[in-house]
């Protein structure tokens, strides 16, 4: 699929290395964000731009998004009003590849319309954070046909190293969330233990070490520890900035929790870390690291 033309729409912290990385695996890529400053940084590193989405999808065989929320989402490809969205451009037999993270039912209604047009689409939510999206490295949870999926592949490829089939429409969103509500509430209660060592006088840096040995092992005492001087590379450490945004993990917890209304599921910890980012946010730190709910906790870190 070397030199398949590529529309991706969305050039955020996440979508513009993704684009970069397609451009420098030999596909033909074609962007567009609503930031001037976002399409100039894809500009650098290769990519060409279009003056709109609709301009971008022109002779597209394969469109990728990577967008906010789920009204971005719909907004984008079906329209409003007299506006039909991308949908109505897109010719029969385009592939569609959704990699925000929204709703299960927004990519539910999104791929019902593409399949009247005879679109495939895939929502495929990615997870690997800003650092996976730049290396490469991006881990894809698919939901959608299997036939989509494998044409999908090379394109997925270029942009990450694993590639997880969960079902059909919807499903890439429902694992997702499954697992960014694990990772909200592991980050909580790994702050929340670093806190109480410190405030016994224990060393953050030695407890964080001991922990990423032991039980208590996870990505948030490894790869983004929420203690400031532990990991050089972490957030934390360089004052909570970059990395995946409290508002986002906010976002996909209230999504975690729709969505388990919808099924009648007790989520009672996603429901309680919900509202920890929420008072995180509250208190001035949504658009820092999530990982700064540690705050919430103690004024040391």
């Amino acid at each position: 699929m070397k030199n398949t033309r590529i529309a991706f729409i969305g050039l955020g912290h996440m979508g513009g290395p993704m684009a970069a990385n397609l451009a420098r695996g030999g596909f033909a890529v074609s962007a567009f964000d609503l930031s001037e400053a976002a399409l100039q940084q894809a500009r650098e590193a290769g990519v060409a731009v279009a003056p709109s989405a609709a301009a971008a999808v022109a002779g597209a065989a394969v469109v990728i998004s990577m967008l906010p929320a789920s009204r971005h989402v719909e907004q984008l490809f079906l329209g409003q009003g007299d506006d039909g969205g991308l949908l109505a451009r897109l010719p029969a037999g385009t592939l569609v590849i959704d990699c925000s993270t929204i709703a299960p039912a927004s990519a539910q209604k999104v791929a019902q319309a593409a399949r009247a047009r005879g679109v495939a689409m895939l929502d495929a939510p990615v997870s690997g954070g800003t650092a996976g999206a730049a290396a490469g490295t991006l881990t894809f949870i698919v939901g959608g046909d299997a036939d989509a999926l494998e044409r999908a592949r090379p394109v997925l490829g270029a942009m990450g190293k694993n590639i997880f089939h969960m079902g059909g429409s919807g499903a890439g969103q429902v694992a997702k969330l499954c697992n960014n509500m694990a990772l909200g509430v592991i980050m909580a209660v790994t702050g929340e233990a670093l806190a109480l060592g410190v405030a016994h006088g224990l060393d953050a840096r030695a407890l964080s070490q001991m922990m990423a040995v032991s039980t208590g092992r996870s990505w948030a005492t490894e790869v983004c520890n929420p203690w400031p001087g532990v990991l050089e590379n972490a957030p934390a450490s360089r004052g909570y900035a970059g990395g995946f945004g409290n508002d986002l993990m906010l976002k996909d917890l209230g999504l975690a929790v729709e969505a388990a209304m919808g099924v009648g599921a007790t989520i009672p910890l996603g429901e309680l870390a919900r509202n920890l980012y929420a008072l995180n946010k509250q208190a001035g730190r949504g658009g820092l690291d999530f990982s700064s709910v540690v705050k919430l906790v103690s004024d040391k870190a």
